[in-house]
């Protein structure tokens, strides 16, 4: 990527933001997301080539529209990855060696990660897990109490553990803690390079479908990821290495995951057992 536009939220620089990308002279736009401001700027881009899909808002406002990604690939299901190869496979560009997601570690973040983790864990020949026990929606977020008895399990076999979240999932981590019958060394405040070179020192990552999760895959650690609401052909990891999704098959499930409209609570998630989130991490490391 030769070249990123920062757009804030308000309409100035919105509008400045639409004048640069006119300035810019782009011969083709593709529009990856789909939603109205995207749609906006691709419109506004005075180019000649606009591609999108179908079902996009505004659908007139692109000259190029693929039906759906199902139709590209001749598969019903098909992941985001390959929903966003399609529109470029749409227009000639070959995808067909479908790249796996990769994310480089700065000299910079891995030092930093070092310096903090070697505050924590004194032995630096300590192999670490990763946990990511937060996650956006209530339907997706498997319980604290789980990912202790995972700590447990993996300090029994010689892992000290690691958990992430953001500053305003503090208190994820904080019980977390307190449940735990192991050490667990817990970060709040880490910039996303610093996930990224965290990531890379795991010997496992084990959480919730989110970001984090596809940071992990990216820099090709091992991979544990645990779904509620989700859609796991949709938003499984991304990458050659090792990964396992852990999940409960029911009848609703992927849904939007803004709340559980089947059964109140989200069942999905909760049924999921720490029995099977082992099994999965026995599949993907040996010990």
């Amino acid at each position: 990527v030769d070249h990123v536009l920062t757009v804030g939220k308000n309409k100035k620089s919105r509008l400045q933001a639409t004048r640069q990308i006119r300035r810019e002279k782009y011969d083709v736009v593709f529009n990856l997301h789909g939603g109205t401001t995207a749609t906006f700027f691709s419109a506004a881009s005075g180019a000649r080539h606009r591609v999108g899909y179908k079902n996009y808002r505004y659908s007139f406002l692109y000259n190029h529209q693929l039906s759906s990604s199902s139709d590209f690939w001749q598969r019903e299901k098909t992941h985001s990855a390959e929903q966003q190869l399609a529109l470029l496979g749409f227009v000639g560009v070959p995808v067909e060696d479908k790249p796996k997601g990769r994310l480089a570690v700065t000299e910079s973040a891995k030092n930093s990660i070092e310096l903090k983790l070697a505050s924590q864990i004194p032995n630096p020949k300590s192999q670490i897990v990763l946990l990511h026990p937060a996650t956006a929606f209530e339907t997706k977020q498997w319980a604290a109490e789980n990912f202790a008895r995972v700590a447990e399990f993996l300090e029994a076999k010689g892992l000290k553990t690691v958990a992430v979240a953001a500053k305003n999932e503090r208190g994820v981590l904080e019980k977390l803690r307190e449940i735990s019958r192991v050490p667990i060394q817990t970060f709040d405040d880490l910039t996303l390079p610093e996930i990224t070179a965290l990531a890379s020192k795991a010997k496992i990552f084990v959480g919730n479908d989110s970001g984090i999760a596809h940071i992990a895959a990216a820099v090709k650690t091992p991979t544990v990821v645990i779904f509620g609401s989700s859609n796991i052909h949709h938003w499984r990891p991304w990458t050659d290495a090792p990964n396992e999704i852990v999940y409960e098959e029911m009848p609703c499930q992927p849904c939007a995951g803004y709340f559980c409209k089947e059964f109140g609570e989200p069942e999905c998630i909760k049924r999921v057992s720490v029995e099977s989130v082992i099994k999965g991490i026995e599949k993907v490391i040996s010990f």
